[in-house]
């Protein structure tokens, strides 16, 4: 989490930017998304010119062309007000807009789909002079940094409005990753993609594990950049940002779009999403309800309800294909929800389906933006049932503290010991049930109505208290009033 000295930078830069005239949070954190992603690619470019020199040959892929290096940021930054503001608005701007047009293709990528209506609003040359002047000050050479700087950008307008939107911590992001273990095979789905944590989670990790891989031939690197990522969102600042986010992670051409996951759509499009993806990985909008009419039919045929996290469930188990697997977050109703959808969904995960794993997460994992108790579902597609036992595992501490200020404590942390057991899970028949996991049977499971509470499982062990029979209590007490008797005695000698 941003703190201290970093988050009063962050404030002075909205602070500015709200001063100059951008009053709108989402417009501040889209102008500031812009600013971010042009200082980023000269650093990408300043990299790719250092490995260049250490090996002695031509930049690989280079950002910028011979006659562009004016529209580097260590370049523009220097400039007067006047001359930065027409450098950035009439050529650094239309620069980072054209970024998606390759080759001869009229279409371009989504990412130049998305940025079309990309706006260049600061006001004045002496606020962006200011912004940039604040921006290069704060050193986002830590991955981590810039993740932070964005879910704090983003609790403000959540606090602000009526938007929602908040980042997943990446440390969370990273684990449920982990665990699902994406390999180059999978093409990779989040229906309510953001800002594309979970996909650039995942891109990591490809690189990573499976580097040789993905870049052995040009068709494996073009099915990388193009074929394995998919994310949908209705909010086009977010596909903006998650487009230029996924581009600076190195993927070219990744398939963000805009779509409501939810929403009736044309049979021929639904269907083209059907059973399309090997892996989900989301952390979908669980704060409100929709009107029949507006919801996706074939979404109401497996449960009537109007709860988004619902129907967002049963929208996983479309779009994955038959062995396809899922790690998704949701709020704590729906593994103890009494209503007939919250019941039919459980039972379709366990009986339907393989439901693999709960990993029950504890209130303040995203504060301060929400305080709602979460839990982390891990299944895989089957429909024709598997689940033999479901992993719990009660998460007690995240390496933050729990409450708004979120303070690290990485000695507090139950993360690499719930992805040690997880990897380990045959050991886990022989944990007890008051053990941090254990496993359930499915048939306990059905017994117990499909909740899915780890509480009702989880057995508590309680320490038998030696209690000193109630004689010697009372003798300790007689012996008490004695003493306290002696020494009122002997103060009132003393005050006479």
């Amino acid at each position: 989490m941003i703190t201290g000295e970093l988050k009063s930078k962050i404030d002075r830069i909205w602070d500015t930017m709200w001063s100059g005239g951008i009053s709108n949070p989402l417009s501040v954190i889209e102008q500031l998304t812009y600013l971010l992603f042009i200082k980023e690619l000269d650093e990408l470019h300043t990299r790719k010119e250092r490995k260049a020199a250490r090996l002695s040959r031509p930049i690989d892929e280079p950002v910028f062309a011979g006659d562009q290096d004016g529209l580097r940021w260590s370049r523009f930054k220097e400039l007067a007000p006047e001359q930065m503001f027409e450098a950035v608005r009439d050529r650094v701007f239309p620069f980072i807009k054209s970024l998606g047009h390759t080759g001869d293709s009229a279409e371009g990528s989504t990412y130049s789909h998305h940025m079309q209506d990309a706006l260049f609003m600061m006001p004045t040359a002496r606020v962006l002079a200011n912004v940039v002047d604040q921006l290069d000050a704060i050193d986002m050479a830590d991955r981590d940094t810039k993740g932070d700087l964005y879910e704090y950008m983003l609790g403000k307008i959540a606090s602000a409005g009526q938007n929602g939107q908040f980042r997943t911590p990446r440390h969370i992001i990273k684990l449920m990753v982990d665990m699902t273990a994406p390999t180059p095979d999978d093409v990779i789905c989040d229906p309510a993609c953001g800002t594309g944590g979970f996909l650039v989670a995942a891109s990591e990790y490809l690189v990573e594990h499976h580097g040789d891989q993905i870049y052995k031939t040009d068709e494996a690197r073009r099915r990388f950049n193009e074929g394995t990522f998919h994310g949908y969102d209705f909010d086009n600042t977010m596909l903006r940002i998650g487009s230029m986010n996924m581009r600076l992670h190195g993927i070219e051409n990744p398939d963000i779009r805009y779509r409501d996951s939810l929403a009736q759509m044309d049979l021929t499009v639904a269907g083209n999403d059907a059973e399309r993806y090997s892996l989900v990985l989301a952390n979908p909008p669980f704060a409100g309800s929709l009107d029949y009419e507006s919801t996706a039919k074939d979404l109401q045929q497996v449960v009537k309800t109007k709860k988004t996290e619902l129907l967002f469930l049963a929208l996983f188990l479309r779009l994955l294909q038959t062995g396809g697997r899922a790690a998704v977050i949701v709020p704590d109703g729906v593994v103890f929800g009494s209503s007939k959808a919250h019941k039919t969904l459980r039972r379709i995960l366990v009986e339907e389906q393989n439901l693999e794993a709960i990993v029950s997460m504890p209130s303040g994992v995203f504060k301060p933006y929400a305080s709602v108790s979460t839990a982390i579902l891990i299944f895989t597609k089957t429909n024709s049932g598997g689940t033999d036992d479901v992993w719990f595992y009660d998460m007690q501490a995240d390496g933050y503290s729990l409450d708004d200020k979120r303070t690290p404590q990485p000695d507090n942390s139950d993360l690499a010991d719930i992805l040690a057991r997880w990897r380990n899970r045959k050991a886990e028949r022989k944990r007890a049930r008051t053990a941090p996991s254990f496993l359930v049977s499915k048939a306990e499971i059905v017994s117990n109505d499909y909740d899915l509470t780890i509480n009702r499982y989880k057995e508590v062990e309680y320490e038998a208290v030696k209690i000193d029979p109630p004689k010697i209590i009372l003798e300790r007490l007689a012996a008490l009033e004695v003493e306290i008797a002696k020494g009122r005695t002997e103060l009132e000698v003393l005050l006479r």
